[in-house]
């Protein structure tokens, strides 16, 4: 059914979870998308607590697991405006306004993905995810935001300030507390969602 989407991202490195071929981490991705949808926040963003721990994978396969729990329209926003680390999957004509960096592809399903087709300037960041927010995403019952990179333009406070819970993600027996606690600090309080742990 979704072979063609499926091998696009299998294209960029990103393998489809299935009951099939890794039925305890499908299990997982249904019950974080249980909970993520419960707790009733439209907007979550997903900050990486180290530069080993890679977003997209992560919040592709908890979309997808978000379009067959709700049976809703989601989104995955790639919001790393200078190095789009989804690119490669924004399509031949996808849409998207004209004062707007983000344009939108589907990649499978009700999944879509708003991503920068190119790097953008570094100012631009947290103005550009600002207004797509509030502007662009009545569409969807959920926006996953990847966050990475703006702990490097300073801007994970501005950028957290834009969602409505922050989730930080960190590898199992490889990230230390002193780095979790040094990145739970940039996240506004009322802000954080918890730590997800990955790998």
């Amino acid at each position: 059914m979704y072979e063609d989407e499926d091998a696009r991202l299998n294209a960029i490195g990103i393998r489809v979870v299935t009951d099939d071929d890794a039925p305890l981490t499908r299990a997982e991705c249904i019950r974080i998308a249980r909970r993520m949808h419960v707790a009733g926040h439209k907007v979550i963003g997903f900050i990486p607590t180290t530069a080993s721990v890679a977003v997209p994978p992560v919040a592709i396969q908890l979309g997808i697991a978000l379009t067959e729990l709700t049976g809703s329209t989601i989104a995955v926003v790639d919001a790393n405006v200078r190095w789009p680390g989804l690119a490669g999957l924004t399509a031949t004509g996808a849409t998207g306004t004209t004062d707007s960096v983000f344009k939108t592809s589907w990649i499978r399903g009700s999944l879509a993905l708003l991503s920068p087709p190119h790097s953008e300037r570094a100012g631009e960041a947290v103005p550009q995810l600002a207004r797509l927010l509030l502007d662009g995403c009545d569409l969807f019952a959920h926006v996953l935001v990847d966050l990475t990179g703006f702990d490097l333009l300073g801007e994970h406070a501005s950028a957290a300030a834009c969602m409505d819970t922050v989730v930080l993600l960190a590898r199992a027996s490889r990230t230390r507390e002193n780095q979790l606690l040094t990145m739970r600090k940039a996240v506004p309080k009322n802000r954080f969602m918890g730590v997800l742990l990955v790998g």
